[in-house]
């Protein structure tokens, strides 16, 4: 899914400071909760699949990258990635959604290189 993100005077590149993402062999930036995809003359803004490496289901897990009782929002500190029709958050190179009293484990991530 995406859609052209209007009047972006960003240029993304591998020395823009944006976090890069590999996707579907193309590499997106995390650039203020959204993801941006460089296409032509402009930026489309896409989201990450949901897919059987990234499943949007309850996926409960234990997390050692944070304390317990900490909370995924926005001013969590995690960056915000697009994911489906929902927002999850960049943890260590996986994907955490947070759900009722527990985070989700919504997969793993591959930073471009």
């Amino acid at each position: 899914m995406h859609s052209v993100h209007d009047k972006h005077p960003h240029t993304h590149g591998p020395d823009c400071g944006h976090t890069a993402l590999a996707l579907n062999g193309q590499t997106v930036y995390l650039h203020d909760g959204h993801l941006h995809q460089p296409h032509g003359d402009h930026v489309d803004e896409v989201s990450l699949p949901v897919s059987s490496s990234n499943p949007a289901d309850c996926q409960p897990h234990t997390c050692s990258s944070h304390p317990a009782e900490h909370t995924h929002g926005p001013d969590c500190g995690h960056e915000a990635v697009p994911h489906g029709d929902h927002v999850d958050y960049l943890v260590d190179g996986h994907l955490h959604h947070p759900h009722s009293s527990h985070c989700d484990n919504h997969g793993p991530v591959s930073l471009a290189s």
